[in-house]
């Protein structure tokens, strides 16, 4: 049987370098405007979360930063909370719902399909955290098209 001889790791080691940036701090030109799309349900895996977070390194690299949630991505937009809204049921709960605040506190526009929240997920506009814009269901493409006429980036957030 072969003998384990290396020390257990302890708090406060490191595996990698985390201090070494391979590509340059790409940062936007004056105007420059970015869109990150999301149709992916809240809770079913790390993109949601992860993405967020991109769009708020969008927003501090300069980028004019839109979000457009649509079909399950309203999830996202949700208040929610337990046993009332906006508690923290557990750590990490409301990962999401701080995120979608700090984007629009730090100059993000967010905005959510009107067919997606009441047909598909029956929520209405009342159930969207504060300062989300809901939309017509016929600005979800047009909004992707602006952005594409505009030369934006635009990171699409896609899971069944």
């Amino acid at each position: 049987m072969p003998e384990v001889t290396a020390p257990a790791h302890q708090t406060g080691d490191f595996f990698v370098d985390y201090e070494e940036k391979v590509f340059p701090d790409v940062q936007a030109d004056p105007g420059e405007k970015a869109l990150v799309t999301f149709h992916t349900v809240a809770f079913e895996g790390s993109i949601g979360l992860v993405n967020l977070l991109q769009a708020t390194r969008l927003i501090r690299k300069g980028f004019e930063t839109s979000i457009l949630l649509y079909g399950p991505g309203v999830t996202l937009g949700v208040q929610r909370g337990f046993p009332k809204i906006g508690d923290e049921a557990f750590p990490g709960h409301m990962a999401m719902n701080k995120q979608l605040i700090k984007i629009m506190e730090e100059g993000g526009k967010i905005y959510a399909c009107r067919f997606a929240l009441q047909a598909l997920y029956g929520h209405g506009e009342p159930s969207l955290i504060p300062g989300i814009r809901p939309i017509n269901p016929l600005d979800v493409l047009d909004i992707v098209l602006m952005h594409r006429k505009e030369g934006a980036f635009i990171l699409d957030t896609w899971t069944t």
